[in-house]
């Protein structure tokens, strides 16, 4: 892949990074691929599975790794990213929800792609800065930071929103390792003198 953007600092080129956002679902699987070249992020593509015509649950599980497969086919992405297990009121909902997750995280593992989970209250946070944010308003938000002009579908907003969480948590991990960094090495200058 061809070197896309610089960090602004005396370093070496940033390679960009993909991550598919994926918010399972039995009916409908969002989905969403977003890039990072450095601090920026760019929308790629989003979608959604609709299985609701098929006639069994088994069927819905093949058509949600089919299309995921396709996805990662399509779009190559280095990790995916998707909301971790909360407890649903109804068992039945959430074993589904379930069997939908684990179908996502196979097509991730036979590709070898590295997986992320975040609480749902997580994602809302990197995305709208409120932890029990609206559906609408994780839709908007998403819209704006990807500038995306067209309506986008809940389950696809969701997915991307995902994708987001991921390079905002992985960009503050980074700060603090450099800070912890930082400070490790002027404990060590000091301890020199």
């Amino acid at each position: 892949m061809a070197v896309a953007g610089h960090d602004g600092a005396n370093r070496a080129p940033i390679s960009p990074r993909r991550i598919i956002g994926i918010d399972p679902g039995t009916m409908v699987t969002g989905w969403g691929v977003v890039e990072a070249i450095g601090s920026s992020l760019n929308h790629i593509a989003h979608g959604t599975i609709a299985t609701a015509g098929a006639p069994a649950q088994a069927d819905r599980l093949s058509l949600i790794y089919r299309g995921i497969e396709e996805v990662i086919r399509l779009y190559r992405p280095d990790g995916v990213s998707l909301e971790k297990v909360f407890f649903a009121r109804n068992a039945q909902s959430a074993l589904k929800l379930g069997q939908a997750r684990g179908v996502a995280l196979l097509a991730a593992a036979h590709h070898g792609i590295p997986v992320n989970e975040y609480a749902a209250a997580e994602i809302k946070m990197a995305v709208v800065g409120y932890g029990q944010a609206s559906k609408e308003q994780v839709q908007k938000m998403v819209a704006a930071l990807l500038c995306v002009a067209d309506k986008l579908a809940a389950d696809a907003a969701d997915a991307l929103a995902a994708a987001i969480c991921h390079f905002h948590r992985q960009a503050f991990q980074s700060r603090i390792l450099q800070v912890l960094r930082a400070e490790r090495a002027g404990a060590q200058r000091q301890g020199r003198r």
